[in-house]
């Protein structure tokens, strides 16, 4: 500062220099910049910056001081607005939420938000238009009790007073509760998460799904060897049992260490494992397959009183493979009481059993890495096919198909494999996706992996296979996204599609698009996927089972 003030006469001596002596000040100027670029070298810059540095932290630090919300939040949070007015035993409505609430019989309600993470967060209630303090509420005893998360991945908050109460129950009470519950499930005909035209009964399917997740704990036997047990395939056609197997083992939500507390047990073997492992090629004999399954249910019945306590009917597996319901015949109470989720799930063999069993969806993944890959297809405007199918001609059905269909109409794109002449142009995937309907025939049993392609490729499925169950029909609508033709109607095949009105068959595209995310397997497994979905008709299938005590 006492070097620019000494400059101070210079510059003014500099300033009323007359216009004649322009050399002189030429000089002058110089020595004066010369000077100024001296000084400059001389300030401390790295001071300079560090309290610049200093003071902007400081103000950042003061304003963040001062936000309502948290900085983990990109927004600040939604204010919950509850009615005074509603009673606690029907439904209420939370603003940016779709909330149910249930009332139990004596004292508890649970409200199930929504399944976002961010409502961790503590909620702020809006009674009658006006704040009320955290505080306030714990105050007032007719108010609903503070909410609590459980520690789980499922994001639902429940009061903590019911979920003290549904943790002291055993297991069968619990699922008495949850029956109960589910029976007198309040009025539900939208919700973000979930598109009501898929469902048999939207209201029963979410107060069900969300009531597995609360209660449900499954306890899966460590016995058993690679590589029938515990080791997962997860490529092919047969996959669907393999994904279930490693998603159902790597859960931390749903998996119980301690067996007392369970109230479903996973009997975790692969049948596509088995029949690698045991089956002799070529000998059509798989006894072998069904002794050993005889004999590990034998040894799990000796070892532990679990499977003694319900004659097995709270076990489960998960099979895919055709021969899945063959190989348990050998011992009585696996066929007739465990529930078995299977792929080829027909009614016309006596063991599957509609309401007890599961209808396992059927899926390819060629890629493990990449399960979810190529989704979508056209528009429908741009769907130019009426109906495909390309496949290998094994079975009773398709070999009819073909007969009568194969090369007769241009319509109908039906072929035994896609030739290399047609491939060269438009792909098999390409195929579905350009197509408004994809015919998926039984092939040796009544399931077909094309269901699930179909659904994939934004394609109506239509099913024709007699005495099939369709996927996970105990909750879902299937006349609402697909078309179902009986065998001997495979003639007038054409006939049918063109009959259903364009608005009709819209609106079943439509379906089906929003239908994909509950057939997506995903390597970590979210709300209403695949992996959920199965799981919950397990659990529901299981409750449909429970005898209710009778009324005194």
């Amino acid at each position: 500062m006492l070097a620019v003030t000494s400059l101070f006469p210079v510059v003014v001596a500099v300033a009323t220099i007359p216009a004649a002596s322009n050399r002189i000040g030429d000089e002058m100027n110089k020595c004066l910049h010369m000077s100024i670029i001296v000084l400059m070298f001389r300030i401390d810059w790295r001071k300079l910056l560090f309290v610049g540095t200093s003071i902007t932290l400081t103000g950042i630090l003061l304003q963040i001081s001062t936000l309502p919300y948290p900085l983990t939040r990109w927004t600040p949070p939604p204010p919950l607005a509850v009615s005074s007015q509603s009673p606690f035993n029907g439904t209420i409505r939370l603003s940016e939420t779709s909330t149910s609430l249930a009332q139990d019989e004596q004292f508890e309600s649970v409200v199930l938000l929504n399944h976002s993470a961010e409502f961790n967060q503590p909620v702020r209630v809006l009674e009658e238009g006006k704040k009320v303090s955290q505080q306030s509420i714990r105050s007032k005893a007719a108010k609903p009790e503070v909410l609590v998360t459980l520690p789980t991945h499922s994001h639902i908050n429940v009061p903590g007073r019911l979920l003290r109460h549904i943790r002291s129950l055993t297991s069968d009470e619990a699922l008495i509760y949850a029956k109960k519950e589910i029976e007198s499930a309040s009025l539900v005909t939208s919700d973000p998460d979930l598109y009501a035209p898929l469902f048999r009964n939207l209201s029963v399917f979410k107060r069900s799904y969300e009531l597995m997740e609360v209660i449900l704990k499954v306890y899966i036997y460590h016995e058993g060897k690679r590589p029938i047990f515990h080791q997962p395939q997860l490529k092919g056609i047969y996959s669907s049992e393999g994904w279930f197997m490693k998603l159902m083992q790597g859960n931390r939500q749903f998996i119980t260490t301690d067996p007392e507390k369970a109230h479903l047990f996973y009997l975790p073997y692969s049948v596509r494992q088995l029949q690698l492992a045991l089956y002799v090629q070529d000998s059509h004999d798989i006894k072998p397959l069904k002794r050993f399954l005889r004999n590990y249910v034998i040894m799990l019945s000796s070892k532990y009183p679990f499977w003694n306590r319900h004659h097995g009917s709270d076990h489960f597996f998960v099979a895919c493979h055709d021969w899945g319901p063959y190989t348990v015949t050998e011992h009585e109470e696996l066929t007739k009481n465990t529930i078995k989720a299977l792929c080829n799930a027909d009614l016309s063999e006596g063991i599957f059993v509609t309401g007890k069993d599961v209808s396992l969806p059927e899926t390819t993944i060629r890629n493990p890495r990449k399960p979810l890959r190529d989704l979508g297809g056209k528009r429908a405007s741009q769907r130019s096919i009426l109906a495909f199918f390309a496949g290998r001609m094994h079975g009773r059905v398709r070999p009819l198909l073909l007969k009568y269909w194969g090369n007769k109409d241009e319509d109908m794109k039906i072929y035994r494999l896609l030739p290399n002449r047609v491939s060269r142009n438009m792909s098999y995937a390409h195929h579905m996706k350009s197509s408004k309907y994809c015919i998926c025939p039984m092939g040796y049993e009544v399931n077909s992996p094309r269901i699930v392609e179909a659904i994939y490729y934004e394609c109506v499925p239509v099913i024709i296979a007699d005495n099939f169950v369709p996927p996970l029909d105990e909750v879902l609508d299937w006349s609402a996204f697909s078309v179902i033709v009986a065998e001997k109607d495979l003639l007038r095949l054409k006939e049918i599609l063109i009959a259903i009105p364009l608005r009709r068959y819209l609106t079943m595209q439509t379906n089906v698009k929003m239908l994909q995310k509950h057939f997506h397997w995903n390597p970590r497994p979210v709300r209403y996927d695949m992996f959920h979905m199965i799981l919950h008709s397990i659990w529901f299938n299981r409750l449909s089972q429970i005898q209710m005590p009778q009324q005194s």
